[in-house]
């Protein structure tokens, strides 16, 4: 039988087994680090001076497809709670279903938001009935690991910011009811903006009520004091950093500013939780989008969030500034901080071009035939590129060729030239007929299903149609380019189809190590595309920054001979290059906002 909640509170503030306790959590996502590195990260974690690491569930990692429940390899939940339970640390899990975290669709399946009438995060029948069946896989495997039964996990969090987005309050007690009924047992607990507005929607009256900001923490303590009387103050996510979107700058914050305000948590007698302790990499497609109203804004494949712990596990100097705030709360011994990871030496790699892009892309995918061009979700496909091939006659002359619905960029080719690229959800260009039918390619690509706000779920493709004046387009081929999907012999198809690369499509480069270490990717001269490591996509590159190399973990490479293959969209460089240090770009200083 299970002991009680290891965490409770009184007027005092929290306790552990009955005796007073801080959290001092720190977020790091398994989901977002190598699976062999996860041990060493949640070492860092704790030589921070932590005592808890929390972390999210994606529950489209888990189940791409609807059925497929995956906890093997990268996606091992038990093994990485073991490991954090072997480094002294508690656990704070955070499983959604919605979990927002710059992740794609904000964890939320392409497969059940694509589905004609769905309303997510609302006590919508169909929506509960699936958030229900994948409870029933994955709470039983949180709650054996409790601390009741001898785990790690301390606390459970219900939903996940819940009053920025809505206030269906049928919905939160639903899934409250649905972790209780499921075997949690620990604390329970909400996170929302320290506004009236987002608290009102987003907590439970009978459940433990913290905060999420960066700043100011003196008026969220109030505001949480002044509505929850008895309460203890927990700053469920503490922001010491922030993440960037493609072309934009690098977010930092001070650590200084970061010290300050958890000294000022910590001296009212508050708990946090570092978002985040350590951020890693939106490796593959994973990356996420907002959108601020007007543009979609696609978050780029770092993580690392300027966090106290570096993408590659490096101790950074906001690492040793925040140590020495937390040392006066710790009441245990704290692990003295590890070395850095070791790096390989610096080093310039050849770049052999392969096969011509559309040529490339259409010899790994069998086309679909329709009449219309149908969208991301109608295929059944997540994320990568889709091309859309027809063969329209067109009068003589200039026509205006016009694109609905588009979602998110389209490189727009006639008879296999470039003519324009395409962002906007309606966007034209101009094209020549001669009177006779020409080959018409659109390759879209999905640059991140947004994770935040009222456009949660929306679709990607093209959702409208396809005109030339006023006529629409009708006869498409359709070829599907799931390019975290591929394998290493979809890979060798596409690199060696047949047609020489121009300016775009697929390339390699070989490296050789005598033994695998971390290094960084540089692509100069590149445009935008996509690189994996011998079979792993690494995630995007765009010149538009704010990052101009990609984090490679040692665990991606193996002694002997290594294989990079790039598919470039717009212009290829002559070389690339390996470093011993992360570029991020141009960096400003992050200032918090709600609204």
């Amino acid at each position: 039988m299970a002991a009680g909640p290891a965490l409770t509170w009184d007027d005092s503030g929290f306790l552990r087994h009955g005796q007073p306790h801080r959290v001092l959590a720190g977020s790091l996502h398994y989901f977002r680090v190598h699976p062999q590195q996860w041990a060493d990260r949640l070492q860092r974690i704790a030589a921070l001076g932590l005592n808890t690491v929390d972390t999210y569930i994606p529950w489209n990692f888990h189940e791409p497809s609807r059925g497929e429940f995956r906890f093997d390899g990268w996606r091992d939940l038990p093994r990485f709670l073991r490991l954090a339970q072997e480094a002294g640390l508690d656990v704070i899990v955070r499983p959604g279903p919605y979990i927002c975290a710059e992740w794609d669709n904000g964890g939320l399946p392409a497969w059940l938001t694509g589905r004609p009438g769905m309303r997510p995060r609302s006590s919508h029948r169909g929506f509960l009935d699936e958030v229900g069946r994948w409870f029933d896989v994955l709470i039983p495997l949180i709650a054996a690991r409790q601390a009741g039964h001898g785990g790690p996990v301390v606390a459970v969090q219900v939903e996940n910011e819940y009053g920025s987005y809505g206030d269906d309050h049928v919905y939160l007690r639903w899934i409250r009811d649905a972790l209780v009924a499921r075997g949690i047992s620990e604390l329970l607990f909400t996170a929302d903006g320290p506004t009236p507005l987002m608290l009102d929607g987003g907590t439970l009256p009978d459940e433990l009520a913290a905060a999420t900001f960066g700043s100011r923490p003196h008026e969220a303590a109030a505001l949480l004091r002044e509505r929850r009387t008895g309460e203890p103050f927990l700053c469920a996510e503490f922001w010491n950093g922030w993440f960037d979107h493609w072309g934009e700058q690098h977010h930092v914050r001070s650590a200084s500013s970061a010290a300050d305000d958890i000294e000022a948590i910590l001296a009212r007698g508050g708990s946090l939780s570092l978002y985040m302790a350590h951020g890693g990499t939106n490796f593959g497609l994973w990356a996420g989008a907002n959108h601020d109203g007007t543009v979609l804004q696609p978050t780029v494949t770092s993580y690392d969030s300027d966090a106290p712990i570096a993408e590659h596990g490096a101790l950074t100097a906001k690492f040793h500034a925040l140590r020495n705030r937390l040392a006066p709360y710790r009441t245990q011994p704290v692990p003295a901080p590890p070395q850095d990871p070791p790096l390989l030496e610096p080093t310039t790699l050849a770049v052999h071009r392969g096969s011509a892009l559309l040529d490339a892309l259409k010899s790994v995918s069998t086309p679909l035939h329709s009449p219309h061009p149908p969208s991301f979700e109608e295929l059944g496909q997540a994320s990568g590129l889709v091309l859309y091939t027809a063969h329209p006659v067109i009068p003589p002359g200039t026509h205006q060729l016009t694109v609905t619905g588009l979602h998110d960029r389209a490189q727009v080719f006639v008879d296999g030239t470039l003519v324009t690229v395409l962002d906007r959800p309606t966007a034209s260009c101009t094209i020549t007929g001669t009177g006779e039918a020409i080959r018409l390619d659109l390759l879209v690509e999905n640059q991140g299903r947004i994770n935040y706000g009222p456009l949660l779920g929306q679709g990607k493709g093209i959702l409208g149609g396809v005109r030339v004046g006023r006529r629409l387009v009708h006869g498409w081929s359709v070829y599907c380019l799931p390019l975290d999907e591929w394998t290493a012999q979809d890979l060798t198809r596409a690199a060696t189809a047949a047609g020489p690369a121009d300016s775009r499509g697929f390339a390699t480069a070989r490296l050789h190590v005598d033994e695998p270490a971390d290094t960084f990717l540089s692509l100069p001269g590149f445009g935008k595309g996509f690189v994996w490591v011998n079979d792993t996509l690494l995630g995007r590159y765009w010149d538009v920054g704010p990052q101009t190399t990609l984090y490679v973990p040692g665990p991606l490479l193996r002694a002997g001979n290594n294989v990079l293959t790039i598919l470039e969209l717009d212009r290829f460089g002559r070389h690339v290059v390996l470093l011993d240090a992360p570029e991020l770009g141009p960096c400003e200083e992050y200032v918090e906002t709600f609204g």
